[in-house]
């Protein structure tokens, strides 16, 4: 089994990344799902700062690898060859993806603050930062995660600055290359 993983701050582009992988018909795992669902199962509402509070007593009670070790059955249940991971927010999720997964290859997703910011402000998700400062809070929690030194292992980068059809055909080259699809 090939797995592909997606790094990169709040609205990098890695939701789109992973809108292109289904489109080629690579299942998609989105790490944020398990958190997502231990939030609505504490009966919080959806909001960036329960899903952020959820995730952080995950890491703080269960290791800093604690969503990747969540997600690795829901990765292997897909049966498929190839896997898109999105969502890892720390070079610990890279540590233990990479021990258990032989063929792991880890994308990095960069984009400015101010081009998130502004992604964000029109994307409407509930958990979702709405404010710059909310949005600045998000980011140095993130990567007290390990962020940075995630997007710092990724085997390939892709800068997210432009339109949404340059970042699209740019991913899919990307995608077709890594994932052995014509």
């Amino acid at each position: 089994m090939k797995v592909i993983g997606i790094v990169g701050m709040p609205a990098s582009g890695k939701g789109e990344v992973s809108r292109i992988a289904r489109d080629l018909g690579i299942p998609v795992v989105v790490m944020g799902d398990a958190i997502r669902e231990r939030v609505k199962e504490a009966g919080l509402p959806l909001t960036d700062t329960n899903c952020g509070a959820i995730a952080g007593k995950l890491r703080a009670d269960l290791g800093m690898d604690a969503i990747a070790r969540i997600t690795i059955p829901a990765i292997e249940a897909t049966g498929a060859p190839v896997v898109l991971v999105d969502g890892i927010r720390g070079d610990y999720e890279v540590t233990t993806f990479k021990e258990h997964f032989r063929d792991f290859t880890l994308i990095g997703i960069a984009s400015s603050f101010e081009t998130r910011y502004r992604r964000l402000a029109g994307r409407g998700r509930s958990d979702d930062s709405l404010t710059a400062e909310e949005l600045r809070v998000r980011d140095e929690r993130e990567l007290g995660w390990g962020l940075g030194r995630a997007l710092e292992e990724a085997d390939c980068r892709i800068t997210n600055e432009g339109t949404l059809e340059e970042f699209t055909a740019e991913v899919r080259a990307l995608l077709c290359r890594l994932g052995g699809i014509a």
